[in-house]
């Protein structure tokens, strides 16, 4: 199936955050809250390009939660179509971009161009996120220990309220995105 495919078979971003529950505050919060540099010379050559993006993404993601918000202020500021695609949903187009080969890690943001193709994929997270993250995980206990699950709740938690009240995340997002785009305009 094309990428045009695949974009129309998307829904609006009104449509998939309705299918919000656990995050959906947070992700309100910080929609509401982020602002996105004035990179004028950026958002001409991303407006030239008439890209469009196609998100791959579910509603529980902790990493959907931070990305997704960061990425529909920019969209605005450049006129982006911007349409959703449940990964559980569509593991055919999921499976084309595995995180390192093997991970189906969201979200995944598939720019594409007005012919529907590819220009850049982003995700899941930005490297200064990831450093985060991994840096959290370095004191999880063993997978078969019998504190994981417990330990793994509280980083998730964790990660969910940082993501939430930390504009460095947010800022991190949006610098990695503009740096994959910028290679390809």
């Amino acid at each position: 199936m094309s990428l045009n495919t695949w974009f129309g078979k998307g829904k609006s971003p009104a449509l998939f955050i309705e299918t919000f529950e656990k995050h959906k505050e947070a992700f309100e919060h910080i929609y509401d809250s982020v602002v996105v540099p004035q990179d004028e010379l950026f958002f001409k050559k991303t407006k030239e390009r008439n890209l469009r993006v196609i998100v791959l993404a579910e509603p529980w993601c902790g990493h959907c939660l931070l990305n997704i918000p960061v990425l529909l202020r920019f969209a605005e500021k450049v006129n982006m179509p911007v349409r959703f695609l449940h990964r559980d949903e569509n593991l055919p187009l999921m499976d084309r971009y595995l995180t390192n080969g093997k991970s189906r890690t969201i979200p995944i943001f598939i720019f594409i161009d007005e012919n529907g193709k590819e220009v850049a994929k982003w995700g899941p997270i930005s490297p200064y996120t990831k450093q985060f993250v991994d840096q959290l995980k370095e004191d999880l206990p063993e997978k078969d220990a019998p504190d994981f699950k417990e330990k793994f709740t509280e980083l998730v938690e964790f990660t969910a309220k940082e993501f939430r009240g930390n504009a460095a995340f947010w800022n991190a997002s949006y610098e990695s995105m503009k740096q994959t785009l910028i290679r390809q305009l």
